[in-house]
């Protein structure tokens, strides 16, 4: 198989995973598209050597988070743009549950969320979660339990604040 064709079902097969987490880390679906797409760029340029990495996804996934937090700090900046000139809706915005869903998420400190994204979004086995965080598996577990435990109390607030605008 030839590099292209290995990079393209490298690539087929783990865009919408990657997609998926960095858009539960930033919260701003465009902002994800940006980070992962970049993050691809760069795994192409080196693919000689990432693919024959143990896990090439990780490697991405770990580019494109560097990337989103960069981004992030130019952020500001970017707003204050958008509101100068008006900010261009591309994309059908997501559903009312999604749009809840991650506003929660993006209350949660930044290690719990990350860990709920790699172990409920990438279905990722604790011990692997671990492993990608630098985190003792206990502490893992500790963190999707807080953040589980966080995130029910949030969206229970949600519910309640709409119960009461009925």
């Amino acid at each position: 198989m030839s590099d292209v064709d290995e990079f393209d079902e490298f690539y087929r097969g783990s865009r919408q995973r990657l997609l998926g987490f960095v858009y539960v880390l930033t919260g701003d679906f465009a902002e994800a598209q940006d980070a992962v797409q970049e993050a691809y760029i760069r795994a192409w340029q080196r693919w000689s050597t990432v693919s024959r990495y143990d896990e090439p996804e990780a490697w991405v996934r770990v580019v494109a988070s560097r990337i989103a937090v960069s981004r992030w700090r130019s952020l500001r900046s970017r707003a204050r743009a958008y509101l100068r000139h008006g900010a261009t809706e591309s994309v059908p915005g997501p559903d009312t549950d999604t749009v809840e869903v991650v506003a929660a998420l993006r209350r949660l400190p930044e290690e719990q969320r990350t860990a709920i994204a790699l172990y409920y979004l990438l279905g990722m086995p604790v011990a692997e979660v671990a492993r990608e965080t630098a985190a003792p598996v206990g502490t893992v577990k500790a963190r999707l339990s807080r953040g589980r435990a966080a995130l029910a109390g949030l969206l229970a607030v949600v519910d309640l604040e709409e119960a009461a605008d009925a």
